[in-house]
């Protein structure tokens, strides 16, 4: 390595050490040349396996090192999320808005104003999760809750987390039998089918995913509940658009696919989706500043996809005739639920390489550890908002409700 590019490479990594002064990491360069960046036991090893390394610290560290990172020129040893959390801590990644990087470096590009087609929507939406329900059922729990668990101790195996995520979410609604809920987002069908058999309640469930769908009605027709829940391919608008309305409405790990300029136009549809008095759970993950999703996750994760704040979730809704009665945040349950993920995606391996190549096996390990170090690091959130369409009727005094049987 020329001495010019090695000391900005020095340069990038003691920028990382500059989050915690506990910190300590080495670096191997192409010439085999090892260094120690801070002092102690290292917590994890990068390994440059080319010379052409100026571009991996020159913008946000998640932009500009993830495509590295998944192509093979460099490598982690150890957990990546204790270097995505030190990028972070340090300012060289964001996961939303911008990171400064080095001196010099280009600004992260701002996400443009996108075509919100029902086309569109669908192609975004198919880019993750019509990747099979098969790759899914490697690493999910078994009832293939893709969103953020809810843990009673840090011992909570993942299905019961998720099971008692569902449950928190829909005691929050206060649901009665013979109402009607409608699940917007409804992944494969969970919070449909436990609505159905726990709470009497009519359920529906739409989804744009053609996997979601064929995968959540098998699932409900074996369940027995067929009668009392389904699952609908469809948008949320094209039901406001045709007047149907509901008791109750949930939607969990939804909104981050609306995209910011469709923000206003979700909590209009959900206004005229929702009954008078009627209550909806909103589940959403939440930046704690204002900014673009990180274009590295735009591009290879999430196509179209915007994590607002909590600040501009709840000004669109009380443009509306929405009434807010709770707010929650689980950000740290999310941080549990990823490390499940990240574990149960390793174990699985060898399937997932059974279906797809290496470069996405490098790619997914990155998303699901950086985004358990972004929950560390506390720059994105996860908020539950319960919302009521104008006054509800015999609304109670305490919260006490939602925790009644946990």
């Amino acid at each position: 390595m020329m001495p010019a590019k090695q000391k900005l490479t020095e340069l990038a990594l003691h920028k990382l050490l500059e989050a915690g002064r506990d910190s300590s990491f080495t670096a191997t360069y192409k010439n085999g040349t090892t260094e120690q960046f801070g002092d102690g036991p290292p917590q994890f090893a990068i390994r440059f396996n080319d010379d052409h390394i100026l571009d991996l610290f020159g913008d946000d560290l998640l932009t500009s090192f993830g495509d590295a990172y998944v192509n093979g020129r460099v490598d982690v040893d150890g957990d990546l999320a204790d270097l995505m959390f030190l990028a972070i801590r340090s300012g060289l990644m964001s996961v939303t808005g911008k990171a400064p990087g080095l001196p010099g470096a280009a600004l992260l590009r701002v996400v443009g104003k996108l075509d919100f087609s029902l086309q569109r929507e669908k192609e975004n939406i198919a880019h993750h999760y019509d990747l099979g329900n098969d790759f899914f059922r490697l690493w999910l729990d078994r009832s293939l809750t893709y969103s953020c668990a809810y843990f009673h101790n840090e011992s909570d195996t993942l299905e019961q987390a998720q099971q008692q995520k569902i449950d928190h979410s829909l005691r929050k609604l206060r649901l009665q039998p013979g109402e009607t809920m409608l699940d917007i987002g409804c992944g494969w069908g969970a919070t449909v089918m436990r609505a159905a058999e726990g709470y009497g309640v009519k359920a529906t469930g739409i989804t744009l995913s053609e996997e979601q769908y064929a995968g959540a009605n098998a699932a409900i027709a074996s369940s027995g509940f067929k009668e009392k829940a389904g699952v609908r391919l469809t948008s949320y608008r094209t039901l406001a658009e045709d007047g149907e309305q509901f008791d109750k409405i949930v939607s969990i790990g939804m909104i981050e696919h609306v995209g910011k300029d469709h923000l206003a136009e979700f909590a209009s549809d959900a206004e005229r989706l929702l009954k008078p008095g009627g209550l909806a759970l909103l589940h959403f993950i939440t930046s704690v500043k204002e900014g673009p999703v990180n274009p590295w996750v735009e591009k290879h994760i999430f196509p179209g996809g915007y994590i607002p704040t909590l600040s501009e979730m709840i000004a669109c809704l009380s443009e509306r005739d929405f009434r807010i009665w709770d707010v929650e945040n689980l950000g740290p349950h999310y941080r549990l639920t990823l490390d499940h993920w990240s574990d149960r995606f390793e174990r699985a391996l060898p399937a997932v390489r059974g279906m797809f190549d290496e470069r996405f096996v490098r790619m997914w390990r990155l998303y699901l550890r950086a985004a358990s170090a972004a929950f560390r690091a506390g720059s994105i959130e996860v908020h539950q908002i319960l919302v009521s369409r104008g006054q509800p009727a015999g609304f109670p005094m305490t919260r006490e409700y939602i925790y009644d049987g946990q």
